[in-house]
C-alpha cells in the first residue's frame, strides 16, 4: 500500500530528528521475525532507552543524506529498521542480543558512528564492547589483583611459618 506525500514527509522529518539527536544509529536488515518477537525486541531496547524504528530505506537514505554525516550510507537491503540512542554503545550492544537470537531473521547492516557512515564489521565490533558498569568492574578487579595475590602469598608463607 503506497504511503501519502505527507506521511513520507513526516517519516523523513522523524528520521532527521533522530539524526540530529542520536549519538548512534544502527541499521539492521529484518525479514520473517515474527510479531511477538519484534514486540520482546522493541521493549528489551526500550527498556535501556534505545529506539527502534522501521522506514522505507528511499525515506532513510534522503533524510540521512540531509543530515550530513561523513562517508556513504552503507547496502541497505532487505527491510530495514534502525536503533538509536544516546547512550553511543548501547544501540549495537543492545540489538547484538537479538541478532545472536535469531540470525536467519536479523542481522547488522551498518550505521552512523562518531559522525560518520560504518560498516557491518564496525558495528558488529562496536557491539562487542562491554557496558560502562561492565568495563568498572573489569578495572576494579585489575586494581584489585595484585593485592589478592600478595594477600594469598602472605598467608602461605604464615602457614609454612606456624
Amino acid at each position: 500500500m503506497a504511503i501519502t506525500k505527507q506521511k513520507k514527509e513526516e517519516i523523513i522529518a522523524k528520521v532527521e530528528d533522530i539524526a540530529k539527536k542520536a549519538k548512534t544509529i544502527v541499521f539492521a536488515s529484518f525479514k520473517g521475525l515474527p510479531v511477538g518477537d519484534q514486540t520482546a525486541l522493541r521493549r528489551a531496547l526500550r527498556a535501556q532507552d534505545v529506539g527502534y524504528t522501521v522506514a522505507k530505506k528511499t525515506l532513510l537514505r534522503l533524510a540521512l543524506g540531509r543530515a550530513g554525516y561523513e562517508g556513504q550510507v552503507p547496502e541497505l537491503q532487505g527491510e530495514v529498521a534502525i536503533a538509536y540512542g544516546e547512550d553511543e554503545l548501547a544501540p549495537a550492544r543492545e540489538l547484538s542480543t537479538f541478532v545472536k537470537k535469531f540470525p536467519d531473521q536479523l542481522a547488522f547492516v551498518g550505521g552512523v558512528f562518531g559522525g560518520k557512515f560504518v560498516s557491518k564489521e564496525e558495528i558488529i565490533s562496536i557491539a562487542a564492547i562491554p557496558g560502562m558498569e561492565t568495563l568498572r568492574a573489569m578495572f576494579a578487579q585489575v586494581i584489585n589483583s595484585p593485592r589478592q595475590r600478595f594477600a594469598v602469598v602472605l598467608s602461605k608463607v604464615a602457614e609454612t611459618k606456624n
